[in-house]
């Protein structure tokens, strides 16, 4: 049936992801030329096949403080707390140590943090396109810390010239950034706006 062989299909890319995001873990141990012990990187990618989208954490943002992410942390032996000068923003620390404080629950690298709670493994789900379907935004936790998703929609949705929506996104949640937490350093922000059978646009700001 077709449907079976769609669910074989993403079991297969769910497996793949897996292997390829444990993979992309353990070589970063083989690079002297920065330090991946206390620090690293998050990822979010996904693979466009056959009208199908196969997305990586395409709405959840993987935060110590979500109940399923805190209690593996906890049961590590790891801590979930936030600054008193940073209210809201939950941090996985040490045991016994106050560094270094990360405020995701998932990332490649940072391996000082790996007994306590912090994994590589990916989040994989899948959507099946329609032709509502436009353009698919990817963003770093720097612009949805400040910006809402259907925010984020209408932005790039009417941005006058398409390859200038990221470019539009960010400069938006940098504007909120400084709106909402004023006195708190802003956050890297990152955006890559792909608009379906179009070259996709991309913007940096760190």
């Amino acid at each position: 049936m077709e449907e079976d062989k769609n669910v074989h299909r993403l079991e297969l890319w769910k497996e793949s992801y897996i292997k390829a995001f444990a993979a992309v873990d353990q070589d970063l141990k083989q690079h002297t030329g920065f330090d991946s012990f206390r620090s690293g990187t998050t990822a979010l990618t996904f693979i466009k096949q056959d009208g199908t989208l196969f997305a990586l954490q395409l709405t959840t943002d993987f935060k110590p403080n979500l109940p399923e992410e805190a209690e593996r942390i906890k049961e590590s032996k790891g801590r979930v707390f936030c600054m008193k000068d940073e209210p809201g923003v939950y941090r996985i620390w040490m045991p016994n140590c106050k560094t270094p404080g990360l405020a995701i629950s998932r990332a490649f690298g940072d391996y000082c943090m790996k007994d306590y709670g912090l994994i590589s493994v990916p989040d994989v789900t899948h959507r099946k396109l329609t032709t509502r379907d436009q353009f698919i935004i990817l963003a770093s936790d720097g612009v949805w810390d400040v910006v809402s998703n259907q925010e984020a929609v209408k932005i790039v949705s009417t941005a006058p010239q398409k390859e200038k929506a990221s470019e539009r996104l960010v400069k938006y949640a940098m504007r909120e950034w400084k709106r909402k937490r004023s006195g708190i350093a802003m956050d890297d922000m990152s955006v890559i706006c792909l608009f379906f059978n179009q070259l996709p646009a991309t913007k940096v700001f760190d």
